[in-house]
């Protein structure tokens, strides 16, 4: 086992850590003496309205525990106001070294009956929420040699979920991001990671029956984001927590066949995806370079990494 995981010291900011697993991350991050920064528009679940009351009253339960908090009702999608949170925060305690991007909103419909508005929405403020919050401590985090942010995604962006094509895109679109972002924040120290939550949250109720809801409390998926901005934190991995349970997504790449290149080529890879789909030695591509590495060396023209990036 593992030593305890100390926050001592350390500036966690949390998005939407207003009620659910944000709050359920705020205050365990607290009670490993972590600094708290409570973010919250404090909107509905569809993203209307604005409130820091349940910011405050967080901020309220961290203080009275004897942890540190302050309270900021920044809009994720607005730039200028990440940016004038973070300053707010350097100004108060000098760094930010743990981001949690947890701020969302839900507005499902099936695709065919989605007005686009919603759809760029819930995009908006889950993955470009996420960029604008990064980006406003990327800078800091690099110049310090010290960072770890996680992004929060979902089971419907890494396998889909009905009625969630909005969402489902931005969460697997955050996916990509912490990959390259693991990549460029490496020699700095910054660790990137991703968790997909399963919680009875605000967004699940009547969804779900109320016992499977209890099962599901916000708290027994916050030890994830504790794993994932520890200092001995892993990086560019896709855990998965739900109910006292973890588990890790992987993005694999099937060994594959060469075809070579023909009139018929698209009749014999239809014939043979079977054969393409085949999983025995299936990799994890360091990078996006090995995919072609791997084409090249099936047609006998190996490559290193930087000739194909």
């Amino acid at each position: 086992m593992s030593e305890r995981i100390d926050l001592t010291g350390k500036v966690a900011l949390v998005t939407g850590a207003g009620g659910g697993l944000g709050r359920a991350h705020a205050l365990l991050l607290a009670s490993r003496g972590a600094r708290v920064v409570v973010n919250d528009l404090g909107g509905d679940v569809s993203g209307a309205g604005r409130s820091s009351a349940a910011a405050e009253s967080v901020a309220r339960e961290i203080q009275a525990a004897g942890g540190e908090a302050i309270v900021s009702g920044a809009s994720v999608t607005d730039p200028a106001e990440v940016a004038a949170m973070v300053a707010q925060v350097v100004d108060r305690w000098g760094a930010v070294d743990i981001l949690v991007n947890n701020a969302g909103i839900l507005r499902d419909k099936t695709f065919a009956k989605m007005p686009l508005e919603d759809f760029r929405l819930v995009v908006e403020v889950h993955l470009m929420g996420a960029v604008n919050c990064t980006k406003a401590v990327w800078g800091l985090m690099r110049e310090r040699g010290y960072g770890r942010i996680v992004f929060t995604t979902s089971s419907s962006g890494l396998y889909g979920n009905f009625g969630q094509s909005n969402y489902g895109a931005a969460k697997m679109a955050l996916v990509g991001l912490m990959q390259t972002l693991a990549l460029e924040g490496a020699k700095a120290n910054i660790r990137v990671n991703c968790l997909a939550p399963t919680a009875g949250t605000r967004m699940l109720e009547g969804l779900m029956p109320a016992d499977v809801l209890a099962a599901l409390a916000p708290e027994a998926v916050s030890p994830a984001i504790l794993a994932l901005v520890a200092e001995d934190a892993p990086t560019r991995t896709i855990l998965c927590a739900g109910a006292g349970s973890f588990e890790q997504a992987h993005i694999t790449l099937t060994h594959g066949i060469h075809l070579g290149r023909g009139k018929d080529t698209a009749e014999r890879l239809l014939g043979a995806l079977d054969e393409v789909a085949a999983r025995e030695g299936e990799i994890i591509p360091a990078s996006g370079a090995e995919q072609g590495q791997l084409e090249l060396a099936k047609a006998g023209l190996p490559l290193d990494a930087e000739a194909v990036r």
